[in-house]
């Protein structure tokens, strides 16, 4: 009987690869390339309308408005740098500063309890409260808050109620006849205006602090503890060290806000001028574009002194 034959079929034809798959293969070789590609449209965006409005600003501040004919005379000059120097200016300057510095201090010494307390002691539902608490007033307007603390803060408002209610009426006079921070009203003082910038801009503090007591290792502290230090000389030693650079973070924004922010001292505050309201006024109302860059200049300048210093404090080590 014959055996039966076998035939060996070969084996088929690898279908060619997809054009997507080429193109797949073709990035996964040059790394360097697909990093480029995807960096392209954010860098592209970055160097267009933030870098490049920076340097126009900073171009058109040496230039000056001729005070004859209300022109820019588009010359290279430092005629509006000195003019900075004005006594005025100079108290824009350090009022906005001054108003800043202590915005950023009192949110880091209202926050840090926060932070602290969600970061350690507060169960998963507290915490998740909180931080619902803290991030709910972000969800509502910016303009709607502020204009809801003039509310509060008018003569006729709630804050009044209470004074009078409590018979704390002579009191909140007093506090509004002090020189500097007082005015007709809390909501056209100082005061009144540093209590919105202390409530608009928490938030921003209360949230790097508590990611950076977060990463606090709870054996760090225990450690301290077994070799006999103290709850005050570890807060200190170990717990504020480790958060610096979370409160620096928070400081950031706080500090820089209050700089440039021009609503709410236009809106709280009375006549007295901060850098983001100068800014407006000599842009729009008086047309001195060269002046009103020059003014935002110094923003800038101070933010830059702010953060080279964080940086030999070493704030930027452990973030």
């Amino acid at each position: 009987m014959a055996a039966p034959s076998l035939t060996l079929t070969p084996p088929a034809a690898k279908p060619p690869p997809s054009l997507l798959r080429r193109i797949s293969t073709f990035f996964y070789r040059r790394p360097n390339l697909s990093l480029a590609l995807t960096l392209l449209l954010p860098l592209l965006w970055l160097v267009v309308f933030y870098i490049g409005s920076l340097s126009s600003l900073l171009v058109n501040s040496f230039f000056r408005l001729d005070g004859f004919t209300g022109l820019i005379v588009r010359q290279f000059s430092l005629r509006t740098y000195q003019e900075l120097a004005s006594p005025s200016n100079v108290d824009i300057f350090v009022r906005t500063a001054v108003m800043a510095a202590a915005v950023t201090v009192t949110c880091a010494l209202l926050a840090f309890p926060v932070a602290y307390y969600m970061a350690r002691y507060a169960s998963y539902r507290v915490k998740g409260l909180l931080y619902l608490a803290v991030l709910l007033p972000l969800w509502s307007s910016y303009l709607v808050r502020v204009y809801t603390w003039k509310i509060i803060l008018a003569q006729e408002g709630i804050i009044t109620w209470f004074a009078n209610l409590l018979c704390l009426n002579g009191l909140l006079n007093a506090v509004l006849a002090i020189p500097g921070i007082g005015g007709p009203s809390l909501s056209f003082s100082f005061l009144g205006m540093f209590l919105v910038f202390v409530y608009i801009w928490l938030p921003y503090m209360i949230l790097p602090i508590n990611a950076a007591l977060e990463r606090v290792p709870k054996s760090v502290l225990e450690a301290s503890a077994d070799l006999g230090a103290r709850p005050g000389y570890t807060f200190r030693k170990v717990i504020l060290p480790l958060a610096f650079p979370g409160v620096v973070a928070g400081s950031i924004f706080t500090f820089s806000l209050t700089l440039g922010d021009y609503i709410i001292p236009g809106v709280i505050g009375n006549s007295s001028f901060f850098i983001g309201q100068a800014v407006f006024s000599q842009q729009g109302t008086a047309g001195n574009i060269p002046l009103a860059a020059a003014m935002t200049v110094v923003p800038i300048a101070i933010m830059f002194v702010y953060l080279m210093v964080a940086r030999r404090l070493g704030a930027f080590e452990a973030l």
